[in-house]
């Protein structure tokens, strides 16, 4: 499937703003071990190589949810479908998202997690699209905040494709 996809933020701008934020989450989990939990699938690549700019230790781990299936907007309907593999009572655990829209999944991830009682839970998130959230979020560490388009790459999929693109990209209508 061929789609117009114009871009919206180089691999370079990903990059420095992956850079500047892991200098953050360095500073901020010095001296401590920090748990970074995914949330599968587009925040793989994301937090690949946001943990490549964090420099004290690292482990990781990851969750699949679903609220959208093949569609372009959340259906509102949470599906944990892989949990954690490990216990996070008492760890530092950072949730890195690809991309948070209506704030509807993380916020359910979030109640899901802090019942698991972790010494400290935050969000880390390329993207965070404005105007749109249903439930407010604090998100401590955002690389772009950006309108209500629908985006793929670095991550991002429409359908399962075009997460392999470098750079972040609106799909134009054609």
């Amino acid at each position: 499937m061929e789609a117009n996809i114009r871009n919206l933020i180089s691999a370079e701008e990903i990059s420095a703003a992956l850079e500047k934020m892991g200098k953050e989450i360095s500073d901020d989990y010095r001296g401590r071990d920090l748990l970074m939990v995914g949330v599968l699938k587009g925040a793989f690549i994301v937090m690949a190589d946001l943990a490549r700019h964090i420099s004290v230790p690292v482990a990781f781990d990851f969750m699949a949810v679903s609220s959208y299936g093949a569609s372009t907007q959340t259906s509102g309907v949470v599906r944990i479908l892989k949990d954690l593999d490990n216990e996070i009572a008492g760890k530092d655990v950072l949730i890195v998202e690809d991309i948070i829209d209506s704030g509807l999944t993380l916020s359910y991830l979030l109640k899901s997690l802090q019942v698991r009682r972790p010494a400290s839970l935050e969000v880390a998130a390329l993207l965070l699209k404005e105007g749109i959230q249903r439930i407010p979020l604090d998100v401590k560490y955002v690389g772009f905040r950006i309108g209500p388009e629908f985006v793929v790459g670095y991550g991002l999929d429409y359908a399962g494709l075009y997460r392999n693109l470098p750079y972040v990209g609106v799909m134009e209508e054609t």
